[in-house]
């Protein structure tokens, strides 16, 4: 099984051109498209979105991430194995949610023109030329080993997430996606709550806590656990995103009650 995560839309033929290329090499092979409406360039809607998605799909899965503001560049291209699927893009940071929550096994950058469509790609389509192929191969059955040359996992590219921090009020993280409904997730695991009653802080605003939506009036702010399994600032029948101005990077606090 081969997924696919672009920013490419639904307007222009991009993808159904990854989908030809993937198909003429693996033509047996189930392609499953996660979204193709990342906002344009935006690496840390396609970083959110594959962390929150590749652990329902089954460990052999290939996951080809292609939102890559610096392609043609000398950003790397690269292939990742993880216990829970492989990975194939631009090495800029979109991997970096999984790379959070499972070790690496494997990671190769993707040197070896054999296994491109052109041993000299398009430098401004590479999903087309270098990362399709590459997927397409690898859901045949080729090692990362022949893909290219061995990286250090350490070396591969982090978007930089603030780390969770405890202070004097509670757990301390930061906004890290906002959905097409204004939801903004934070990076708090919901692993994190205790059994008692909890509320968010954001700007020193208090988001009481609830488990669902309508649990509150139309309009009104409210702290949930998402289906994503970290906690979210939402509003009922609104969006927290515009009501209350919240944006990427935002601290929130965690404040629970004994």
């Amino acid at each position: 099984m081969i997924t696919l995560l672009t920013d490419f839309g639904h307007q222009d033929a991009y993808v159904g051109v990854m989908k030809g290329i993937i198909a003429s090499r693996c033509p047996t092979t189930t392609i499953v498209d996660l979204t193709h409406d990342i906002p344009p360039q935006d690496l840390w809607a396609a970083r959110f979105q594959l962390l929150s998605v590749f652990p329902y799909f089954p460990p052999h899965t290939v996951h080809l991430v292609v939102v890559d503001p610096g392609v043609g560049t000398n950003r790397r291209a690269v292939a990742v194995r993880l216990a829970g699927g492989c990975f194939v893009g631009p090495d800029n940071g979109i991997l970096s949610g999984v790379l959070e929550y499972a070790p690496v096994l494997e990671a190769v950058e993707l040197t070896n023109p054999a296994y491109w469509r052109l041993s000299t790609p398009s430098a401004t389509f590479q999903g087309r030329d270098i990362f399709a192929p590459v997927a397409a191969h690898m859901a045949n059955g080729v090692t990362l080993a022949a893909l290219g040359t061995p990286l250090a996992p350490e070396s591969l590219v982090q978007l930089p997430v603030s780390p969770l921090q405890h202070t004097d009020q509670g757990l301390e993280g930061s906004i890290q996606y906002i959905d097409h409904f204004g939801n903004a997730i934070t990076t708090i695991p919901a692993i994190h709550l205790s059994d008692g009653p909890w509320h968010l802080l954001w700007h020193q605003k208090t988001l009481p806590s609830t488990t669902a939506y309508n649990d509150v009036a139309p309009g009104a702010p409210l702290a949930l656990v998402g289906s994503h399994g970290f906690l979210e600032i939402a509003m009922n029948q609104g969006s927290a995103q515009n009501e209350l101005g919240l944006a990427i990077g935002d601290r929130v606090c965690l404040v629970q009650h004994p």
